[in-house]
């Protein structure tokens, strides 16, 4: 019990004394303003993300991500923004007793409603994909998130998914998958309808979510799976440390130029691509149209 407790928290130790309530949310507007809630606000409106009349479920897995996440969208609707709802859901997809507990402690001194809710994940997981069950783990928490979230009538499932992601996503389908994609900062559901998965977090990187939480003095969950705990690394992982490399050998703009890519894509140099379940090869309009 003890080591695997404190694998899911050992990542991130505070460097600060837990600070009160009124001090990190101060710390939003103040402190982190041009990092965090500047590029929260800038993600919101360029991506569209919210729209009138709209009731937002919060996904909050314990972590750094989705807490910083719900006390965002707590300090919008305090601002003056009152054009939708919030509803704060987490996920027990099975954690250890003590982790739980850091759960639910964390929500508490952040005074975040939220409503915890059981999920038998982490064994089933296991069971259909031992020994890679991270993949069919993230597939079931997306499900069980929508679920939830369709239950208490939102429209909208909103998830903590970063600038680093993003860019690690592009990667990692460039250098694993061989096809180019990107994790959108939207997008419809597929079996859930009327449900659409926003990322509000999108232009926002993770060194300052790290910076803020080591401010706030909490601790927060990292995966907490008991499986992924007993097992070392990932491709993720790896995909981080690559580009930690490169920005050391002097790719200073690696990240914004991985990120900027996805928005300048010229289908005119390209050997093929999809759109739709429609495949194209650049042979199919070939010499139709000077180059």
């Amino acid at each position: 019990m003890g080591e695997e407790f404190e694998y899911a928290c050992e990542w991130m130790t505070p460097t600060e004394e837990l600070k009160d309530i009124k001090e990190i949310e101060r710390s939003l507007i103040k402190r982190y303003r041009k990092y965090l809630w500047s590029k929260f606000i800038k993600g919101i409106k360029e991506y569209d993300l919210i729209q009138e009349g709209d009731k937002i479920a919060v996904a909050i897995s314990g972590g750094k991500d989705s807490l910083l996440l719900a006390k965002l969208f707590q300090e919008l609707k305090k601002n003056g923004h009152n054009n939708f709802e919030l509803e704060f859901i987490a996920m027990d997809p099975g954690y250890h007793p003590e982790i739980r507990k850091l759960l639910e402690e964390n929500l508490a001194q952040l005074e975040i409603p939220g409503k915890i809710f059981p999920a038998n994940i982490f064994d089933v997981a296991e069971e259909i994909a031992k020994d890679n069950p991270c993949y069919i783990c993230a597939r079931m928490r997306r499900g069980a998130l929508y679920a939830k979230a369709q239950e208490l009538g939102c429209n909208k499932l909103a998830l903590g998914h970063h600038f680093d992601d993003v860019i690690e996503t592009i990667l990692l389908n460039v250098l694993c998958a061989g096809n180019y994609k990107t994790m959108m900062p939207k997008l419809h559901a597929q079996n859930f309808e009327g449900m659409e998965i926003i990322r509000p977090l999108y232009l926002v990187e993770e060194k300052s979510i790290i910076r803020w939480m080591e401010y706030t003095g909490l601790t927060p969950l990292n995966c907490a799976c008991m499986v992924a705990a007993k097992k070392t690394g990932s491709m993720r992982k790896r995909i981080k440390k690559l580009i930690e490399f490169l920005e050391e050998e002097d790719f200073a703009n690696v990240k914004k130029s991985i990120f900027r890519s996805s928005q300048n894509v010229d289908i005119s140099r390209v050997l093929g691509y999809e759109e739709g379940k429609e495949k194209y090869f650049f042979l199919d309009d070939y010499g139709k149209s000077d180059l």
